[in-house]
């Protein structure tokens, strides 16, 4: 009985250790589908950029209209890459969070970019063993001690761009 409890307990610690290891690799995969998809946006290398996202993928910027789906976000993008820059956004801390099926993963991660700081969030799937960006969203972070003047600074767009919603 005692030779079967260790036997048991070898197998849990053997088994944790590979079902670890597999998660940090999943997850060093993920880190770098997203700096690279960061990196071809800085390089303005639209192929790239675009070959790491899946082809429906959505993304939502800063602005409230900025909600594209697939081909809309790639005709958005296309004319920033064409010029030679588009966006250039630095990690400075990204989480990383994988289901137990590694099937689909999420991440968040503050940004340094030319809007100051920013947050990114986002979700990975993974199609034919290769992990490509689904869903994006990036937004602005604003103090708190600065919300105030900044709800004051978009309050006219907000209740015209409100109205347009509701009509």
């Amino acid at each position: 009985m005692i030779y079967s409890k260790h036997i048991f307990i070898a197998f849990l610690i053997i088994f944790s250790s590979a079902a670890s290891g597999q998660e940090q690799e999943v997850e060093s995969r993920m880190e770098k589908v997203i700096s690279n998809w960061h990196d071809a946006a800085a390089k303005a290398d639209f192929e790239t950029y675009s070959s790491l996202m899946t082809d429906d993928a959505i993304f939502i910027g800063t602005d409230p209209t900025e909600y594209w789906k697939g081909k809309e976000f790639r005709d958005f993008a296309k004319p920033y890459f064409d010029r030679g820059k588009a966006w250039t956004f630095y990690t400075i801390k990204r989480n990383i969070f994988v289901d137990n099926n590694y099937k689909f993963a999420w991440f968040d991660e503050l940004l340094e970019t030319q809007m100051g700081l920013c947050r990114g969030s986002g979700v990975l799937v993974k199609t034919e063993n290769q992990w490509k960006i689904n869903h994006y969203v990036l937004s602005i972070t604003i103090p708190n001690e600065n919300v105030d003047e900044v709800k004051g600074l978009k309050a006219a767009f907000e209740t015209k761009f409100i109205q347009s919603l509701k009509n």
